[in-house]
This record gives structure tokens, C-alpha cells and sequence, in this order.
């Protein structure tokens, strides 16, 4: 069986913050959104993210 949606862990400087589930077709724009939207994440945010790297069907990892 093949699965529509896949889940994610977010890093937040490296360290696992929490995770997402999106469709295993989202494009990067809409993991981004995601992720910056996840509450665990704004906690650990104080500003704009300075970079952030999407390692398709893995994780994303966010620099603040």
C-alpha cells in the first residue's frame, strides 16, 4: 500500500521541535507554510527564520 500523506519532524537550530503530516505531493512552498504555522515552532521563533532547508520525504530544518 502506497500512503497520501507522509509525516515530517521539524528542527528548530537543529533540535527536533515537533511534526507535521502533509500530502505526499506537497510541493516546498506549502511544507514551508506548514511548518512555520506549527505551534511548537513559534515558540522557538522570535523572528523571521533566517534560512530554511526542506529535505524532501525527511524533515525540515529551520535557522532562527
Amino acid at each position: 500500500l502506497e500512503q497520501a500523506e507522509i509525516e515530517l519532524v521539524i528542527q528548530v537550530n537543529g533540535k527536533l521541535r515537533g511534526s507535521i503530516t502533509v500530502p505526499k505531493t506537497a510541493d516546498k512552498a506549502s511544507i514551508e507554510a506548514a511548518a512555520l504555522a506549527n505551534e511548537q515552532v513559534q515558540k522557538h521563533l522570535t523572528g523571521a527564520p533566517k534560512k530554511i532547508i526542506v529535505v524532501p520525504g525527511k524533515l525540515v530544518n529551520i535557522v532562527a
